[in-house]
């Protein structure tokens, strides 16, 4: 199975935290068996099959546990995808200070290469086109 790592790692990330807190499933998540491609394939195959683009992240994350849970289930075949994982960033107050800062930045440089290209647009002046009459010798 090829996808994205980061969805792999949510998964992970989620399995092994419900593994700390709930003993139970603990057992299932440690079976030699299961491993996260396994799991990550289920789930993709699983959402092939609903015919859906989106789902909610409990959603995913109970597939995850049923594929741990479930003794003998069909994984399916590996599919090559893109998954889009949601989450945020979380920004320092410096991180957001230094973001602010290079985003003036840039801002003023926006403004003051407009203001030399109409400048400069300015400064080049024609000479006004004078049409001769014919009857000035």
């Amino acid at each position: 199975m090829k996808t994205t790592e980061h969805f792999k790692n949510t998964i992970e990330t989620y399995l092994r935290d419900r593994a700390e807190t709930d003993k139970l499933f603990a057992v299932s998540f440690g079976n030699p068996d299961k491993n996260i491609n396994d799991c990550c394939t289920y789930i993709l195959n699983w959402v092939k099959q609903s015919g859906c683009n989106g789902f909610a992240d409990e959603e995913i994350y109970s597939l995850a546990v049923h594929y741990y849970d479930e003794k003998n289930i069909e994984i399916g075949n590996p599919i090559n995808c893109q998954v889009v994982v949601n989450h945020t960033i979380e920004l320092t107050a410096e991180e957001r200070e230094q973001a602010r800062q290079n985003a003036i930045k840039r801002v003023e440089n926006e403004v003051y290469n407009r203001l030399t290209i109409t400048k400069k647009r300015q400064n080049v002046q024609t000479q006004p086109y004078v049409q001769k009459s014919l009857f000035d010798l």
